[in-house]
Parts: C-alpha cells; sequence; structure tokens
C-alpha cells in the first residue's frame, strides 16, 4: 500500500479553511497568514518550512492553540477552536496537544521525571499512577537510568528527551515540534529525529517546523511556507 493511500484511511486530526492572521493596524499591518487552508489526518508526520517571516511559525502558535487567527476557520479532531476563551484553550492545549521547544524549556531545579509530570498535575491522576506514567514515558525516550538527573546533570540531546517525554505524557492527538534539534549537533539532531520517527510509526501525529531539508527529509509530508502563504505541499519522497 502507497503512503497516499494509507493517508486516505485516516481521519482528520485538524483542518484549517481560510485561515488568516493580521498584527497591527493601518498602514502597518502584517498579514502573518493569507487565506490558508490545510487538512492534517491522523498519524502524519509533517514538517513545515519557510524562511524568517514566512508564517511558519504562526502557523504552527495557531494549530498549537498558543494564538488565535484573525478569521477563519479551525477544527481540531472535529471541534471548531475559534471564538472560545483562554480558559478553553488551555484545556485543549492541556488535553490534547504536546509541545517540544528548541530551548527545552526545562526546570533546571526539578529532576527529568518531575519535569515530565509537570503536564499532569490537573489530570486527575493519583500521585502514584502520575509517577508511573512519567517513568514509561522516561522509558520510552530511552532515558530509564536519568530519572534522578537535573537537566543541568545531561546532555543536550537528554534534555531534548525529557521534553519529548513531557510532551507525551498527556497521550496527545498531536505533537507540535518547533525546531527541535535547533540547539543539537549533528549527530545527536539525528538521534532525536529518529525518535520522532519512531513515535510516527507508532501512531503519533507530529508537526515539525524546521528550517534544515535534512530534518524535514524525517517527515512523511513536506510543506513550504512564503509570504504567509503555502507555495508548495507535497509528500517527501525520502520518507519510509
Amino acid at each position: 500500500m502507497s503512503g497516499r493511500e494509507r493517508i486516505r484511511t485516516y481521519s482528520k486530526v485538524i483542518q484549517i479553511k481560510k485561515l488568516n492572521r493580521v498584527y497591527g493596524h493601518g498602514e502597518s499591518r502584517i498579514h502573518a497568514l493569507a487565506n490558508v487552508s490545510l487538512v492534517i489526518e491522523k498519524n502524519e508526520f509533517i514538517a513545515i518550512m519557510g524562511a524568517s517571516g514566512s508564517g511558519k511559525s504562526t502557523l504552527m502558535n495557531i494549530l498549537g492553540c498558543l494564538d488565535t487567527p484573525s478569521s477563519g476557520e479551525y477544527l481540531l479532531s472535529n471541534k471548531s477552536v475559534i471564538n472560545i476563551d483562554d480558559y478553553q484553550l488551555s484545556k485543549i492545549r492541556h488535553e490534547k496537544i504536546g509541545f517540544i521547544f528548541q530551548t527545552f524549556h526545562l526546570l533546571l531545579r526539578l529532576t527529568a521525571l518531575d519535569n515530565v509530570l509537570l503536564p499532569l498535575r490537573y489530570s486527575g491522576l493519583s500521585v502514584e499512577q502520575a509517577r508511573q506514567r512519567g517513568l514509561e514515558m522516561l522509558n520510552k525516550v530511552g532515558l530509564s537510568a536519568r530519572v534522578h538527573h537535573k537537566p543541568y546533570e545531561m546532555s543536550g540531546g537528554q534534555r531534548q528527551r525529557v521534553a519529548i517525554a513531557r510532551a507525551l505524557v498527556n497521550r496527545p492527538q498531536v505533537i507540535f515540534a518547533d525546531e527541535p534539534t535547533g540547539n543539537l549537533d549533528s549527530k545527536t539532531s539525528q538521534e532525536i529525529m529518529q525518535l520522532l520517527l519512531e513515535l510516527h510509526r507508532g501512531g503519533q501525529t507530529i508537526v515539525m517546523v524546521t528550517h534544515e531539508e535534512a530534518i524535514a527529509a524525517y517527515a512523511q509530508r513536506i510543506i513550504k511556507m512564503k509570504d504567509g502563504l503555502i507555495i508548495e505541499d507535497k509528500p517527501c519522497i525520502d520518507f519510509c
């Protein structure tokens, strides 16, 4: 079965239609996104590329419910996330979305496990249930031996693995990865991308922003942006 045939059997996780994001007023208005439409299926691995100012980060922030569009439609798992309040957006981020950032965003005074457990504070799980899930996620990213280490005691690659475990701990419907290898050397970058590829093969939907062609090549589908527009959207020929 080909990649395209396989994708058609999936359900839609993200649907956006004529999405616009405008900053400023009058002559200083900037159209960061201009009538962008896009569908992302369950278990797709998407790379979004573009130069600085292309709109890729704005699109990522809106899809991740960190920002809201000026106009347009956005359905996440077939539910509209347009015109809802900050509390509801926060609830959606907590329940359905995992984030991986270039700079890790770990708390330096906390252990790897405690960092991973942060998103579970309001999950309703017992302390022991949360701890077991955190340990499961750290084991999944190959850090079972670093559970009690703090970020300053770990390498950049290990810190990013902690961040990935934290993104996974709430069992999100989609993970957004913003330049996940931007602060890593080439060898460690390959290791992190192999981990993301394994998560994708295990059923995880991943949307990644990157400016590196070699990193984008790990994705199943590459979207290129320019001046707030999608100028190219095609399968990655190197994806396997």
